[in-house]
């Protein structure tokens, strides 16, 4: 999951699936579709995007240090 903040929505956060996310386009605004066909418009740049969904990624991979 990632956080990201929906655009025109007085700051709304949102939390995504970084699963469900299909592509990640800017048309100016930043547009996520989602596989369902859900799109959103986010305040975050796509560059932002792609790192919030790396870094999601890598945190599920990697093993936990802790354990």
């Amino acid at each position: 999951m990632i956080k990201v903040t929906r655009l025109r929505a007085h700051e709304a956060e949102l939390v995504v699936n970084a699963e469900l996310i299909e592509t990640v386009e800017a048309t100016p605004d930043t547009v996520v579709t989602l596989t369902t066909g859900h799109k959103i418009i986010v305040q975050e740049s796509t560059d932002q995007v792609v790192r919030l969904v790396v870094a999601y990624k890598r945190a599920i991979h990697l093993p936990d240090p802790d354990q």
